[in-house]
C-alpha cells in the first residue's frame, strides 16, 4: 500500500537490472523496497535488501515512520556486514521512491562502487522478486 514516489522519473538511475533476477554469485545483485503493514493499530515500515543469488535478506530495518534513516541504516548495515565478501560489480535495484532518489543515497552507493538501478515508474514487475518477498 505504501507509495513513496516523489520527484522526476528516470533521472536518478536507469533500469540496469531489466528483470534479470538471477545472479551467478552472492553480492552481485541486490534488490530493495519499502513495504507498509499494520500490527494492531500501528503502521510499520519494513525496508530489506534481498540478494538475487539465494534470496537471502542481507539486512533490514523496521520503523514506525518511513524516514530516510529507515533506508540509510539498512544500507549501512548491509555494507558493514558484507564488506569482506562483496564483489566490486554489485548493483542495487529499487523503485523510484524518494528515499532512493536522495543525493545522500546515491553518494553512498558511488562511494562503495555500487551501481544504482531503478525500476520504471509504476512498474512493479521490474522489482518482482522483492515484491514477491513482500507477498509471502
Amino acid at each position: 500500500q505504501y507509495r513513496s514516489y516523489k520527484g522526476v522519473q528516470g533521472k536518478i538511475a536507469k533500469n540496469h537490472l531489466k528483470r534479470q533476477f538471477h545472479a551467478d554469485g552472492p553480492h552481485k545483485r541486490w534488490l530493495t523496497d519499502i513495504t507498509e503493514f499494520k500490527v494492531g493499530d500501528n503502521k510499520l515500515y519494513l525496508s530489506p535488501i534481498l540478494d538475487c543469488y539465494n534470496n537471502e535478506i542481507i539486512s533490514y530495518t523496521l520503523s514506525r515512520r518511513p524516514t530516510y534513516d529507515l533506508v540509510s541504516q539498512m544500507l549501512d548495515c548491509a555494507l558493514t556486514r558484507t564488506k569482506a565478501c562483496r564483489d566490486k560489480r554489485l548493483m542495487l535495484h529499487s523503485d523510484q521512491g524518494w528515499h532512493y532518489q536522495m543525493a545522500q543515497f546515491g553518494t553512498t552507493l558511488k562511494y562503495h562502487g555500487i551501481k544504482q538501478s531503478m525500476s520504471r515508474k509504476g512498474n512493479c514487475l521490474d522489482n518482482a522478486l522483492m515484491e514477491g518477498f513482500f507477498g509471502t
